[in-house]
C-alpha cells in the first residue's frame, strides 16, 4: 500500500478489527496516521507498535463517535497538529442483532450517530482540504447486509445502504477534483463485531480475515472502485439478490438471523 507513503491516514474505529488491519497495512505502506476510537489503552499499543516497526508516525486522538461532538473533536486534533489528512477511513461501526422492538432505543440513535451521522460529518469536515489540494482518498466502512434489507439486524443493514450509496454517489461527485471514494462491503470477518452486536454464534459462512478484507479495501480505493465486495461468495450472495423479488429476499434473511427461542 505504497499509494499513501509519507501522507497521513486518519483511521476510526481503529482499536480493533478492520480498523486495525487498516492500520497495519497502511503503516507497512509507510502511511502516517491518526488513529481514533474510545479505547486510549489500545490506541496507546497500536500506535507505539506501528511506529516502532514501520518508522511511521502514530498519533492517538480518543473519541466516541457516538458523540455529535466527536467528529468536530477529531478534526480540530488534526488541525491543531497542522495535518492534513489525504486518506479519511471512516471504519467505526457496530451493530445490535435481534427484534427491533426488543432493543433499547438509545442503542439504535447510537448506532445511526455512529455508522450515518458520523461519517457524513467527518466527510464533510475533511473534503474541503482534499478539494483545495486538488487529491485525496476517502474509504467507508459499508457491508453485504447494505444489498438488502435484513430482519434482526434491521437498523444495522439500513445504516450500511446509506453508506454504501452515499460512497458511491460522492464518489461521482468528486471524480472532477481528483478524490477517490469508495465502499469496502465485507461478510462476516474475524472481528469482535458479532460479540458487540450480541450474536456471537449467528454466522452461516466461514468469516474472512480482518488483514485481507483490508487489503481488498485498500487497493480497490487505490485502484480508483467505488464499492467493494470482499470474498468471491459473498460478492456473489450481493449481486444475486438483484435478480430475485425483494419481498423474497428478505423473508429469506428473516428465516436465517431470525433468533431461537430458548
Amino acid at each position: 500500500m505504497n499509494q499513501w507513503r509519507g501522507k497521513w491516514a486518519l483511521v476510526t474505529g481503529a482499536s480493533a478489527g478492520i480498523g486495525m488491519a487498516l492500520a497495519r497495512e497502511l503503516a507497512a505502506g509507510g502511511t502516517n496516521l491518526v488513529l481514533t476510537a474510545r479505547r486510549r489503552d489500545r490506541l496507546t499499543g497500536l500506535a507505539g507498535e506501528l511506529s516502532a516497526k514501520h518508522d511511521v508516525r502514530a498519533l492517538v486522538c480518543v473519541a466516541n463517535l457516538a458523540k455529535p461532538e466527536a467528529p468536530r473533536e477529531i478534526f480540530t486534533f488534526t488541525e491543531g497538529k497542522h495535518i492534513s489528512v489525504d486518506l479519511l477511513v471512516n471504519n467505526a461501526g457496530f451493530g445490535a442483532y435481534g427484534e427491533f422492538r426488543k432493543a433499547k432505543a438509545d442503542r439504535l440513535i447510537e448506532m445511526v450517530q455512529v455508522n450515518v451521522s458520523a461519517v457524513v460529518h467527518l466527510t464533510h469536515l475533511y473534503l474541503p482540504g482534499m478539494i483545495a489540494r486538488r487529491g485525496g482518498d476517502i474509504l467507508i466502512l459499508a457491508s453485504t447486509a447494505a444489498f438488502q434489507a435484513v430482519p434482526y439486524i434491521t437498523t444495522y443493514a439500513a445504516t450500511k445502504s446509506f453508506d454504501l450509496q452515499f460512497a458511491e454517489g460522492l464518489a461521482e461527485e468528486m471524480r472532477p477534483y481528483g478524490i477517490r471514494v469508495c465502499a469496502l462491503c465485507p461478510g462476516s470477518t474475524e472481528s469482535e463485531f458479532l460479540e458487540i452486536a450480541g450474536q456471537p454464534h449467528h454466522t452461516r459462512r466461514p468469516q474472512e480475515t480482518a488483514k485481507k478484507v483490508a487489503h481488498v479495501g485498500l487497493a480497490a480505493l487505490a485502484a480508483g472502485k467505488t464499492s467493494v465486495i470482499s470474498g468471491f461468495a459473498n460478492w456473489l450472495g450481493a449481486e444475486t439478490v438483484r435478480f430475485v423479488p425483494r419481498r423474497m429476499v428478505t423473508r429469506i434473511a428473516g428465516g436465517m438471523f431470525r433468533p431461537k427461542e430458548k
